[in-house]
């Protein structure tokens, strides 16, 4: 039977939600840096406030029982509602402080961290930046969950309940070993990449799926070669540099990863180019909405000098 006179704490909520998410009272404590005996009591003090056995104890294994199944929903919007009360306070209190965990693809994070990062500490000292390289569904993972406060990555995402704030337009550039054919021109036709024997990234970047869409906005057919070899863009140069094939790089790691092999040239193609949008992404309604707008004004502002077509506001 419910103790009407109690209320539940944020404490016991959190132990409960912990426990549900990990099934382990070891893993859950960990998560939560609470001792184990503490975090076992404050879930028997929950049940006891709620009068509901939420847990299924064995010797083995933990299961939330019927009515902690359902429960464990309701606590987790109770402590996101608490979160997000807590996060409104802080952006209120002092705009610019406190932690911010930005999220970045693999595909735009070696390129453009320096410009961010000098952008960060010479404008926002006092803001704590946390970098977390991710692919895209991972972000979008943890920008829905409030892991993750901002998202640097390639749109359009067409998620609900996100906004996009975009940054700028990069071309596509065709990166081939030394004696290529199409070495050095700045004419390629799109119509090339229908026959070249294409390295891509593996499955889960959006980069792949990027360049496969200009394969088949090109006419490329299914049939046509396309091997998929690496996890990141360096080796995929490296292997382009070794005879393999020829790949598709964003201008803006173009430098970086082709100008420390002389065994490699570019082409460009016949305008318009193909090209991706880089963008900041939020929660739509973010307590510090007002922050991230103003950082995507000043990072449209240092990108500036990039090989880019900066965005309008």
């Amino acid at each position: 039977m419910m103790n009407r006179g109690k209320q539940p704490s944020l404490a016991q909520l959190r132990a409960f939600a912990a426990v549900a998410e990990h099934l382990h009272f070891r893993d859950a404590a960990a998560a939560i840096g609470m001792s184990q005996p503490a975090l076992s009591g404050a879930v028997s003090a929950l049940e006891d406030v709620l009068g509901v056995q939420l847990l299924e104890r064995t010797t083995r294994k933990v299961l939330l029982s019927p009515a902690g199944e359902r429960l464990a929903v309701r606590a987790k919007v109770v402590l996101d509602a608490v979160g997000e009360l807590m996060e409104e306070a802080e952006a209120v209190r002092a705009p610019f402080t406190g932690v911010l965990r930005l999220g970045v693809i693999p595909t735009v994070a070696p390129y453009l961290l320096p410009t961010v990062l000098r952008l960060v500490h010479e404008r926002y000292p006092e803001l704590d930046l946390q970098v977390h390289e991710e692919q895209t569904a991972s972000l979008l993972d943890g920008l829905a969950a409030g892991r993750l406060d901002l998202l640097l990555l390639a749109v359009p995402l067409g998620v609900p309940g996100v906004t996009e704030l975009p940054l700028f337009d990069e071309d596509f550039v065709l990166v081939m070993p030394e004696d290529h054919w199409l070495g050095g021109r700045e004419d390629v036709p799109r119509e090339a990449l229908r026959e070249l024997h294409l390295l891509l990234l593996d499955e889960g970047h959006c980069l792949r799926d990027q360049a496969l869409d200009i394969c088949r906005e090109a006419g490329r057919t299914e049939g046509a070669p396309v091997t998929t070899t690496a996890a990141g863009l360096s080796t995929l140069v490296q292997l382009v540099a070794g005879g393999l094939g020829v790949t598709l790089l964003p201008r803006t790691a173009v430098q970086v990863e082709t100008g420390r092999n002389d065994r490699l040239v570019t082409g460009c193609f016949t305008a318009p180019a193909p090209s991706r949008r880089i963008a900041l992404a939020m929660r739509t309604g973010a307590a510090r909405q007002a922050e991230f707008l103003e950082i995507a004004e000043a990072l449209r502002g240092v990108m500036k000098p990039l090989p880019v077509r900066v965005c309008a506001p």
